[in-house]
Formats: C-alpha cells, structure tokens, sequence
C-alpha cells in the first residue's frame, strides 16, 4: 500500500468543519435515533439544483434498467477512458443533482465522460438493488463500446461502498473487471461497531455516530424482508480481494470513515492489489465536493484525474 499524508489545514478548510459539527452532525444524530419517520431525504438532491455543473458540460439524461443515470461530459473530456460513479447519501439520499458540481470537475480532471448512476436507494429498496444497478449501467458502457480496462469505478461515502461492491459482482457474473476504483470517504463496513471504538467516532465533524448505526439497522431490517443474511455478504471489506483493480482511496484524518478506509486499503493490499491511501489533514467527509470554497478539495479532484489518467492512459 502506497499511503500519502496530506499535512496542513487550511482557514476554509476548519471554518467548514466547524459549520459542519454544530449544524449537519447533530442532525444525522437524531436522524440515527429515529430512521424510521419521515424524514425529506429527498431534499439534499433538490437543494443540488442550485450547484450547477461547471462551465461548458454537457448533461444528458439516461435511462437504465431500473433506475434513471446522466451522462457528464466535462470540456476536454475525450474518449480514452470513462468514469461509472456512484453518489454518495447514505444509500437514502443524494442524487445526480447534488453530486453534478463534483462528478464535472472529476470529468474535467481526469478528461473523461462520466456515467452518473441514480440507482435504487434505502428504504423501498436493498443495498443488493443498488449494486444491481451499478452492474447494468456497467453492462451499458461495455454494450457502448468501452473496453473493460477503460473504465473507471468510482464513488463517495456510500457510493464508495458501491464501487467496490460492484466490480466483485461483475466477478461473481463472470464479467471483466474495471481498470480502476477511486473512492473518496468510502463506507467498506456496514458493522459499525469498529468505527465506535475509534476516536474519530467524537472528532468527525459531519457524521454521527448514531446516523451509522441506524443506517446498518435500516439495511439489516430491508435485507430480512428481501430474504438475505446479513452484513458478511454484504460488506466489500470481507470479500475476496484478490485481482481487484489498483485503487485510490481519499478520506479525511478526522472522519469517522478512516478506519473503512484504511481497513480496505490494507485488505487490498494483503490480497495483492495494488492502492494508494490518500489521507488529508483534518478534512471532513467528502471534502471534494466543497471545491468551490476549500483549496484542499480542488487538489484532491487533480489528484483523482492524475491517478485516473496514469491508470487508464490515453491512445
């Protein structure tokens, strides 16, 4: 494993992760106490509305097999190579409105299209669905012309989970491994109980401790009703890691995700595939997406179109 530390936090950097920890984080607190009522998880994608894609992209909209998808396409995005990717939200909310701003500057970074998957979510549907429908969307690109090794996987927080999950079910379909993943603050573990004991179970800024277990509550009640067991079968972490793609992982210092990052990243590299562990001095979740305001996010996305353009090179 090829670990890199990312030192220094900037002014930006800490006022966000304070904003963060008095508003956002006590809101997934109580979130996890009560998953069941009704709250509008819709509304983090209708907010996204107000954060365009960046100047010049193009977006169109797709339908898959059971669920809707866009396609972005960043300015000086060619054909060499395309990123299937994976929203975070929880496996609850979240979209392809939120998620627009940053899918276009990884487009733009790594210059390649970028299929969005809005795949089936929590509570109506299973984990298992949302994997499901990362593999057809897969299969869409595969029937578009791309070869297997052109084709990045790539996703944030619960999206990372899908982007593992999804290249070892193409194993399972017989189907052609990606040539790369990156996952930005990826969830790899359902179980919670590891993150608790870990002290960045206090010092994550935006998620709670309560919101992870009522997640992993909320999908174990979803998968009894669909008649599956429990997390083993589920979790990337425990899998067979073997002749996975080279990886990149970017998490925060302080997030509550960096024991699933650094877990998976010693996993992968213990099968003998290869990964690179980016972690980024006192950055909250999924620090990429404030690329307009932190200048940490804006060098993290260059550091994704680098490893994405070195792995998948053009012609």
């Amino acid at each position: 494993m090829q670990r890199r530390e990312f030192r220094g936090a900037s002014l930006q950097a800490r006022l966000l992760a304070q904003s963060m920890r008095m508003t956002l984080r006590p809101l997934l607190g109580l979130w996890g106490r009560a998953p069941h009522l009704p709250w509008p998880t819709g509304l983090l994608d209708r907010v996204g509305s107000l954060l365009p894609a960046v100047d010049g992209t193009r977006c169109l909209p797709i339908a898959l097999d059971n669920c809707a998808g866009s396609w972005v396409e960043a300015p000086g995005a060619g054909d060499d190579r395309v990123v299937l990717y994976l929203h975070g939200g929880g496996f609850l909310c979240g979209g392809m409105r939120s998620h627009r701003r940053l899918v276009s500057r990884i487009s733009q970074q790594a210059q390649a299209p970028v299929l969005m998957v809005d795949y089936r979510m929590l509570p109506q549907f299973s984990i298992a669905d949302a994997v499901a429908d990362g593999v057809d969307a897969y299969r869409r690109l595969l029937d578009a012309g791309y070869r297997p090794e052109q084709i990045v996987v790539a996703g944030d927080s619960a999206g990372g989970y899908l982007s593992f999950a999804v290249p070892l079910a193409l194993r399972e379909l017989d189907l052609p491994a990606p040539g790369a993943i990156v996952a930005l603050s990826p969830l790899t573990e359902l179980d919670p109980d590891r993150k608790l004991g870990h002290t960045n179970a206090e010092r994550c800024a935006l998620l709670h401790g309560n919101a992870l277990s009522g997640l992993a509550g909320l999908s174990r009640r979803r998968d009894a009703r669909s008649g599956l067991d429990g997390f083993d079968r589920l979790c990337p972490v425990d899998a067979d890691l073997t002749d996975m793609p080279p990886t990149l992982i970017q998490v925060g210092s302080d997030e509550l995700l960096l024991v699933d990052a650094e877990l998976m990243a010693e996993r992968l590299t213990a099968a003998g595939s290869a990964c690179e562990l980016q972690v980024w001095d006192r950055q909250i979740h999924v620090f990429q997406a404030a690329a307009d305001v932190l200048p940490e996010s804006v060098r993290a996305i260059e550091e994704i179109g680098r490893f994405v353009r070195a792995i998948v090179p053009g012609a």
